[in-house]
């Protein structure tokens, strides 16, 4: 996977592989910051141009990932956890079932694909210093929507700036549509919201995620 998105300039090289041992040596990405811990007011535009650069790779003939394929195996992996007692109280099976229902609406109704990383975090996203912008590791890349690789950042803005906010800014920024990001945001949103109920996140961070999980 990282050797398919070598053309964009956005990834570690790979500069050796033992397919027998499952090693690799990966260039070393210098400063290496993640991307949460860098200034949050050039954040938007920088991660644009990270999309830019990645979506701009050809998906290789035949690609057998797709989007539909990584949401499926995500609802059914994390939906496990919704018999943990912290998570019940909170997230029930009519909000799980809601958001795969938006999710089939919007892959039923992508009009663009592009090959996506799929797993475009904060702590996957690192600085590599001003002449190259920031570095994607750790990649499931597969084939569908771009706004799905801006969602995990729109996200983090629960809590602080909100998500509707930092969603209006990063479609801006990235170039997609904001109504088609805000709609990714409200399917992965119960996801986040299980990650900080299990970690003991801040309740404003969960109010607004579950907020957006509802039916209105």
């Amino acid at each position: 996977m990282l050797s398919v998105f070598a053309p964009s300039g956005r990834v570690p090289a790979v500069l050796a592989v033992d397919a027998e041992a499952g090693a690799m040596v990966l260039e070393e990405v210098r400063p290496g910051t993640e991307a949460g811990d860098l200034p949050a007011a050039k954040l938007p535009r920088q991660w644009g141009e990270l999309l830019a650069a990645l979506h701009a790779v050809e998906p290789p003939a035949h690609w057998p990932r797709d989007l539909r394929g990584r949401c499926d195996e995500a609802f059914l992996r994390i939906g496990r956890r919704l018999a943990e007692p912290a998570i019940r109280a909170r997230i029930g099976p009519g909000t799980w079932q809601r958001a795969i229902r938006r999710c089939d609406a919007l892959l039923d109704t992508q009009a663009e694909v592009v090959l996506l990383h799929g797993d475009l975090h904060l702590g996957n996203v690192l600085d590599g210093g001003p002449s190259r912008g920031l570095v994607a590791i750790d990649p499931k890349a597969c084939v569908g929507d771009p706004c799905f690789d801006a969602v995990d950042f729109v996200l983090e803005g629960a809590g602080h700036e909100g998500v509707e906010t930092r969603c209006h800014r990063v479609a801006t920024a990235c170039g997609l549509d904001g109504d088609r990001l805000f709609a990714w945001s409200r399917v992965i949103a119960p996801m986040f919201a299980i990650a900080h109920l299990s970690n003991g996140g801040p309740e404003p961070v969960i109010g607004e995620l579950l907020a957006m999980s509802s039916n209105t």
